[in-house]
């Protein structure tokens, strides 16, 4: 029995600026253990003063926690509770939605100075108990995120547990999402520690059980067994992961577990009855599809 589950192609969508490859909700696959959105961001080189409009302006969230991480580059994120950071690579910003919050993300940095931005963006949907927990931002340097280093393979474990190590970001059900460099010929094993697991492709080429992957797939596994990976050239593989929290609805920036509760955020955010990010446009940017 083959070890992998399904392959995903990411799907690449033009955000008017810059394109990011959508990995997850898939049709054939909506979440990875409590991961319910991932895109893929670049790369993508900027010249210095490009135009505004490939910010991301302010928009809200409900029922999940947001997670931005940078290869390359730098983003700025404003949010309604009046957290300003930058966030750079190698760092975490987790941002927990729960009840609401708003917030933005600016290429202030890249406009200035220009550069290149390349990184990921992931959605973790919370579990039934917090799904309505008080919003709450924080931020992680790389100085507190534990690495490991040997025998070709260097690891960052950006959130959750794994590889008898713990990030000190504040998730709130049990997952993993690691980082991992390897050099050609370097090889790597995904412990079976947890139900729901999957890698996603970033750059260069892994081989798993005989079979050559590249970027822009993610591979996901049938649980129980470990996964060794090979390195068939200099790879960047995002691993991630955790227990299932049960399924859940995604419309526009919102995640719920019933549609009473996306319709009820839907509803708040057409009253303009949600904060916006302080220190922001506070232009109002109107629900899709409504008029």
């Amino acid at each position: 029995m083959s070890q992998i589950e399904l392959v995903i192609q990411s799907c690449r969508k033009d955000l008017g600026g810059f394109e990011v490859g959508r990995v997850l909700p898939h049709a054939s696959r909506r979440m990875v253990g409590p991961f319910v959105f991932l895109d893929h961001m670049g790369p993508v080189d900027f010249e210095p003063g490009f135009a505004k409009s490939v910010d991301v302006r302010p928009h809200p969230h409900v029922g999940l926690s947001t997670l931005t991480y940078l290869f390359e580059g730098q983003i700025t994120h404003r949010d309604s509770l009046g957290a300003h950071q930058a966030i750079r690579p190698g760092e975490v910003n987790w941002m927990t939605a729960g009840s609401g919050i708003t917030h933005s993300e600016r290429f202030e940095h890249l406009r200035a100075h220009g550069g290149r931005l390349h990184g990921v963006q992931a959605w973790v949907a919370l579990p039934l108990a917090d799904e309505d927990c008080d919003p709450a931002f924080d931020h992680y340097p790389e100085s507190d995120l534990p690495t490991y280093e040997g025998g070709g393979l260097w690891a960052r474990l950006v959130a959750g547990k794994a590889f008898g190590a713990q990030a000190p970001v504040a998730v709130k059900s049990p997952l993993f999402y690691v980082h991992w460099r390897l050099q050609a010929g370097a090889q790597g094993q995904l412990p079976a520690e947890y139900p729901e697991r999957a890698a996603f492709i970033v750059s260069g080429a892994v081989e798993v059980g005989g079979e050559a992957y590249g970027p822009g797939q993610m591979l996901v596994f049938n649980p129980g067994e470990p996964v060794l990976f090979t390195a068939l050239a200099d790879a960047g593989v995002m691993l991630l992961g955790g227990e299932s929290v049960g399924p859940r609805l995604i419309e526009w920036n919102f995640i719920a577990s019933t549609k009473e509760r996306l319709d009820a955020a839907k509803d708040r955010w057409r009253r303009q009855a949600f904060k916006l990010p302080v220190g922001d446009d506070q232009k109002f940017t109107p629900l899709p599809g409504i008029a």
